[in-house]
């Protein structure tokens, strides 16, 4: 993989510019602030923050920034077969959720990429744009999956996701959290993502658990309780229930 540059720009008058992606490179780039347009191949785009827009090889494209308007975005413009094989189908704009772990991502990688090229770290650069690229791959494939289903059961899921690891959750938070009754809730969970909360929870803690006995020293009886398990003895049963092996005998295989 390569990268051509990566940075931020904001820009506070008037502003055009026009680009040809060459063979092979792919320009990324994240609405942050402010407005502008975009034509792609002859077709204008309105962007606003938290518009990805990717274009792909022999792409033509164009950005117009307005009088009086004000725009500020990450761009990256970048090659590599791996990088073709991940976003040859991807769309060419979409809104997006922008998160802290993406912006940080691509922060670090300008500020890597800004330094003297003999600074540079190859290697960091290597892990840090495919951390990056992945992230994005990972982002537009959930909007993908998201629009399969209602917004409010990919709210329950992410609501989920983060809480499940915490001591005292329950289902009433997850209804609370989206001004739904405790039936509604769990009916609507279950008809679009195909199992209940409950269990969708408990494999989150199971895979933190996973995680944690392998990379870890802490004791199994504080692994429990860190992902949200009420007791030992009850992470024992579930865990076995769904491995066929005891917590302690996994730690030990693995």
């Amino acid at each position: 993989m390569k990268i051509e540059f990566c940075g931020y720009s904001y820009h506070k008058q008037k502003f055009h510019t026009s680009h040809r992606s060459r063979f092979g490179s792919y320009l990324f780039r994240l609405q942050m602030d402010g407005v502008a347009k975009v034509k792609v191949n002859d077709i204008t785009h309105d962007i606003e923050k938290g518009h990805l827009l990717i274009v792909k090889p022999n792409e033509d494209y164009e950005l117009f920034i307005s009088e009086e308007q004000s725009s500020g975005d990450f761009h990256l413009y970048c090659e590599g077969d791996w990088i073709g094989q991940r976003f040859n189908n991807a769309p060419s704009l979409s809104k997006i959720q922008v998160d802290d772990t993406l912006l940080d991502l691509w922060h670090h990688l300008i500020i890597e990429e800004r330094r003297p090229l003999k600074e540079r770290n190859s290697e960091l650069t290597h892990y840090l744009l495919s951390a990056l690229c992945v992230s994005l791959e990972r982002i537009l494939d959930r909007k993908s999956n998201e629009i399969q289903r209602p917004y409010i059961v990919t709210k329950m899921m992410r609501y989920v996701e983060e809480y499940a690891t915490k001591q005292g959750f329950q289902v009433h938070d997850v209804a609370s959290q989206c001004n739904l009754s405790v039936s509604r809730c769990v009916h609507l969970f279950k008809e679009h993502v195909g199992v209940t909360i409950i269990d969708y929870a408990q494999s989150i803690r199971l895979s933190t658990a996973i995680n944690q006995m392998k990379y870890t020293t802490m004791t199994l009886e504080n692994i429990a309780q860190n992902c949200g398990f009420s007791s030992y003895s009850y992470f024992h049963r579930v865990f076995k229930k769904k491995y066929q092996l005891s917590p302690r005998k996994y730690r030990e295989k693995t």
